[in-house]
């Protein structure tokens, strides 16, 4: 796993280094205009989306503080000593792949090296600021939406041409080139950051303060309509009530709600290299099974802390697994009726949508519960930690698993597309979804067995510790 991540920061980096040289002359010859002043009308909404990642993906500094205030160690060392863990982040490090390259052809073409040093160190400082921000903001979920809608909005009115924000934050960026105590600023900026979460480090690490359990009081709920599901309400009931009370699964719902917005990139044309017929399927699997391809990958983790209790019941595996379906079809039906917004691109942007969600409901679903025997990870349900994936969650047999819910879709639209017509290929995808819904039984009977194979196995990993 380290080495595949290893490869995807190389390519990442390499990618960087490239748009680094490559968009100072696209900007130039393809769109005539002025290449340094065009980063600088954008880079508010570069930086404004690095903390939405850091904040995705960045790993909190942590450490083992408990052992340590039994030593004779100072708080701000150990604080100083965990912060220092992020200084050298890869989300710190790989802005530097775009903008040195970059800053090398603005010197090629004329531009003042010391000025280009200035705007760089500036540059440099925001991007820190983001470091010390996503710290500061850590578990405030409600802010970073607030934010991201904030700027997606003022990207929708941009591109509509009713507000241009850059107008506005553009002047600031390209003045820390202009002018050299500019870059003041941003670094006065970043030193206040750092005091701000040093002093809040400091200040939690208390035994009986930062580090003790909060307790909650938790309102109990009957959920008396899902009493029509039968023996299923008692599973639905517990999922719901799960999704409501836990840090983890919430996050993977509000994820699952992203998902929605990720046909953005391609169903409107907007990125060239997503024009190809075949991605639509590709965006429309995604829009409509965000929950079911982030909720479906940790079944049965989800039921981890007490799954082993479970087991020693009178439960039927069957009746269980066929809860979390009904689940994530819902969810599904719910994300297909959200996504009508996609209906402003054309009447076959959505028809590709709800047949994505046909395969997702026939084929999907079925496949992620089988490939959740064989994710044997133990969930934290009061952290957010990993809320977009786990590295455990990946093995042989869950990557072959994954290849049929892209893949195969792909590969039957692009089949009926190129041999007859567009129609003919949603017509493959959506037959297949009907297929594997009709054969539901079927299959089930089959993925019932497997979990019956890995039962043991299960709950031995789940009684671990780490």
């Amino acid at each position: 796993m380290k080495l595949f991540m290893g490869f995807w920061a190389l390519w990442f980096i390499v990618m960087m280094a490239f748009g680094g040289i490559g968009a100072f002359f696209f900007i130039k010859e393809k769109l005539n205009l002025d290449p340094f002043e065009t980063v600088n009308r954008f880079l508010i909404y570069w930086l404004v989306f690095d903390l939405l990642f850091r904040y995705a993906l960045q790993k909190m500094p942590v450490i083992n503080i408990k052992p340590l205030l039994t030593l004779p160690f100072k708080k701000k060392k150990i604080v100083s000593f965990a912060f220092g863990k992020t200084i050298f982040s890869f989300f710190n490090i790989v802005h530097v792949f775009f903008f040195i390259p970059f800053s090398i052809v603005l010197i090629q073409n004329g531009h003042s090296v010391f000025n280009v040093v200035l705007w760089n160190i500036g540059l440099t400082a925001l991007v820190y600021c983001n470091n010390f921000l996503n710290i500061i903001l850590n578990k405030k979920d409600n802010l970073i939406f607030l934010i991201g809608g904030i700027i997606t909005t003022l990207g929708g009115l941009q591109y509509l041409e009713y507000f241009d924000a850059t107008a506005y934050t553009a002047p600031f960026f390209i003045g820390l080139y202009d002018v050299s105590f500019w870059t003041i600023i941003p670094v006065v900026v970043l030193l206040l950051l750092i005091f701000i979460s040093f002093r809040s480090f400091v200040n939690d690490l208390y035994l009986d303060a930062g580090l003790a359990s909060k307790v909650k009081s938790i309102k109990t709920e009957n959920l008396e309509w899902l009493d029509r599901f039968g023996k299923l309400s008692t599973f639905l009931k517990n999922d719901i009530k799960l999704i409501k009370r836990n840090k983890r699964a919430r996050s993977t719902v509000l994820v699952s709600v992203l998902f929605l917005f990720y046909g953005l990139l391609f169903f409107p044309g907007w990125v060239d290299s997503y024009e190809g017929p075949v991605w639509q399927i590709f965006a429309a699997i995604f829009v409509t099974g965000g929950f079911l391809l982030s909720f479906g990958q940790f079944v049965p983790s989800w039921d981890s802390s007490y799954y082993p209790l479970m087991m020693s019941q009178n439960i039927k595996y069957k009746e269980y697994l066929s809860s979390k379906w009904l689940l994530m079809v819902i969810a599904t039906l719910i994300s297909t009726v959200l996504a009508s917004g996609y209906l402003f691109f054309g009447w076959e942007v959505y028809l590709a949508i709800i047949v994505g969600a046909i395969y997702n409901i026939g084929v999907n679903s079925h496949i992620v519960l089988w490939a959740g025997a064989y994710v044997k990870t133990p969930i934290d349900l009061t952290s957010n930690k990993k809320a977009f994936g786990d590295k455990q969650a990946f093995n042989a047999k869950t990557l072959m698993l994954s290849l049929p819910k892209m893949a195969l879709p792909m590969i039957l639209y692009a089949i009926g597309h190129y041999s007859y017509d567009p129609y003919a290929g949603y017509a493959l995808v959506a037959i297949t979804g009907i297929a594997g819904f009709a054969f539901k039984d079927v299959v089930f009977n089959k993925i019932e067995r497997i979990y019956k194979t890995e039962k043991y196995k299960t709950i031995a990993a789940y009684k671990q510790t780490k």
